[in-house]
């Protein structure tokens, strides 16, 4: 009988091992997983930048001017814009009354494009009509090129940069070859260079492209409104003219 008691708690004890040794299997699974995210070290921006090497300088460089001239000339056109609804009504009805010195000066205090170009046309009244229209004519184009100072140069920056960006990854890939031929060894250790300067300054300079060509055409279809603003102003005016 106690041979019999003996021999069943073994069984049991037999048992309930095997079912306890998954457990901790997963736990010492989870542990090693845990200890292995806890050594691996996180890479900041400034490694990525300082791993895609000399040719980041430039393309950082464009990247501030585009951002310069993208919220520079959005200030600029913004404050161009400014003109109250008011303004034209206002101006006919001073040249209705024959107010031509109270035009200008409605003229003078709205500092805008559109203003100082319908005031050139009432400093041009006694003149023929033809030539108020194209004094007229002339200071809105001067105008309009001061809008759009700087707006070509982020269309070169938005072309120049991805160039930038594959002369980083022809060098990464010359420092893969490099490596390669100057060990005799093709390891990770070899191409793991390369390969990030090869890939940063690939997305740099696309990055760097998209914020330059998003920022051209915004700005360009800001100054765009902005001429048809002037525009319809312009032949407003000369409408006034002909009625008196």
């Amino acid at each position: 009988m106690t041979h019999l008691l003996s021999l069943l708690l073994q069984l049991q004890v037999g048992d309930a091992a095997p079912a306890a040794s998954p457990a901790a299997a997963a736990d010492s699974a989870a542990t090693a997983a845990n200890a292995a995210a806890a050594a691996a070290p996180g890479l900041s921006l400034i490694d990525l930048i300082l791993a895609g090497g000399w040719i980041m300088v430039p393309l950082f460089l464009l990247s501030f001017i585009s951002i310069y001239i993208i919220l520079e000339r959005y200030i600029t056109i913004r404050k161009a814009g400014a003109v109250p609804e008011s303004f034209m009504p206002g101006i006919r009805n001073l040249m209705v009354k024959g107010d031509l010195q109270g035009a200008k000066m409605l003229c003078a205090q709205n500092a805008t494009p559109l203003a100082r170009m319908i005031e050139k046309g009432i400093r041009r009244i006694g003149l023929p009509l033809k030539e108020i229209e194209t004094s007229v004519e002339n200071v809105g184009k001067i105008e309009i090129a001061r809008l759009e100072k700087n707006i070509n140069v982020l269309g070169i920056i938005a072309g120049v940069a991805p160039m930038l960006g594959f002369v980083g990854t022809i060098i990464g890939v010359i420092k893969i070859f490099y490596a390669i031929s100057s060990t005799g060894d093709f390891g990770i250790a070899q191409i793991s260079g390369g390969l990030y300067t090869k890939m940063v300054t690939s997305a740099a300079g696309l990055i760097v492209g998209i914020i330059a060509h998003v920022g051209y055409h915004w700005l360009s279809i800001m100054v765009e409104r902005m001429v048809f603003r002037m525009e319809n102003s312009a032949i407003e005016f000369m409408d006034i003219l002909q009625d008196n």
